[in-house]
């Protein structure tokens, strides 16, 4: 009890802090020179050992109801960090001192990409969202892994493969050469993958969704060995019949599971309550219910076959909540953090225990899909 109390009062204060002192700092600057000053904090807090300590006593959270072992891995907590924050895998050292219990790095690409023209970040306040329009910028496979091969890690790592952004992928042959390049390349490199698919601000759209495309880029995945689970990370825009014809594909491949969702691309939508650029995709508040009914109707059309891991519009507990009793094992957020503040991952957590307890269940696992069935 005195330990939850004081955990309590450190988030209380630290989120307070953030909110009226830190945030309003943040967003009087461009997000994306904020996002590249967190970057450089980030690299610096992590390589020294009492400088992640200090970060784990500032953000740390730990209850044995949240762990589990998921295809082979443990989970400490549920609660990763998304694809897109940590595109070149700097921040694998520190991330786990916030109190994060995964992450997932990337995207990582099959050649260097600067990604899109700046401005390709914007905040919206009112509707809790974030526009985005990097078109995957990375240093590229054989950068990621150079770095990260033969590396100790303090947590489950996700490799996060895309194609690269560029006029020459958008052929499908080429198209699937350079996912297939991005993937042998890292295939040493941490402890599962996602495809990633669903990308919206890249050249040629996203050619994968289409059935015959996709079954031909994971044809190519199978051919190459690794016994790591591989993950599928999907648009929060597809329509049932698309998601459908996506599982059909899927049945016949070496596929774990589904990251739901990405961004979306769709302005029509009542959760927007400001201007919006009109390139991008959108995240934060604005997907969390297009990303929920993706979870739940997968893990309804499989009875659960799949590992879900749900990302969008992850603020607070009971936001996760919701996500993992509709089917989703594990939670991903960027959006949350930004707007709430770092303290938030151990919010999430704390929050998702007491849930657990409140409802009488011993552990998380319990709980994953049971409104969905």
């Amino acid at each position: 009890m005195m330990y939850e109390y004081l955990i309590f009062l450190r988030n209380t204060v630290t989120g307070f802090l953030y909110r009226r002192v830190f945030k309003k700092f943040f967003f009087a600057i461009d997000p994306e020179k904020v996002h590249d000053g967190i970057i450089v904090l980030g690299r610096m807090l992590g390589g020294n050992s009492m400088t992640r300590m200090m970060t784990a006593m500032a953000f740390g959270y730990s209850n044995k109801s949240l762990e589990q072992n998921i295809l082979g891995t443990h989970f400490k907590n549920p609660v990763g960090l998304s694809a897109g924050f940590d595109k070149d895998a700097e921040l694998t050292d520190i991330i786990p001192s916030v109190g994060f219990g995964f992450e997932e790095i990337g995207s990582v690409t099959g050649e260097p990409c600067e990604g899109n023209p700046k401005p390709r970040l914007w905040r919206l306040p009112r509707s809790k969202a974030l526009v985005v329009y990097y078109g995957l910028k990375s240093r590229g496979c054989e950068y990621i892994a150079q770095t990260l091969r033969n590396k100790k890690f303090y947590f489950p790592i996700g490799v996060n493969i895309a194609k690269t952004n560029s006029k020459d992928t958008i052929d499908c042959r080429r198209g699937v050469q350079d996912y297939c390049k991005a993937f042998c390349t890292c295939i040493d490199v941490g402890d599962y993958f996602t495809i990633n698919i669903s990308c919206p601000n890249t050249f040629g759209g996203e050619p994968f969704t289409d059935p015959e495309r996709l079954d031909i880029l994971l044809s190519e995945i199978d051919a190459i060995p690794t016994a790591k689970p591989i993950f599928l990370k999907l648009s929060p825009d597809l329509d049932t019949k698309d998601i459908d014809a996506i599982l059909a594909v899927v049945s016949r491949h070496r596929i774990h599971g589904f990251v739901c969702t990405n961004l979306t691309k769709k302005r029509e939508n009542a959760k927007i309550l400001e201007s919006c650029p009109s390139l991008g995709g959108i995240s934060g508040k604005v997907v969390e219910g297009l990303a929920n009914r993706v979870i739940e109707y997968i893990y309804r059309a499989t009875k659960g076959k799949y590992v879900i891991i749900g990302c969008g519009g992850v603020f607070t507990a009971e936001d996760a909540y919701k996500k993992i009793r509709s089917g989703a094992s594990l939670i991903q957020l960027i959006t949350g953090m930004v707007f709430e503040g770092p303290q938030v991952v151990g919010d999430i957590n704390r929050g998702l225990a007491r849930l657990l307890q409140k409802d009488g269940f011993k552990n998380i696992n319990e709980v994953v899909g049971i409104d969905a069935v």
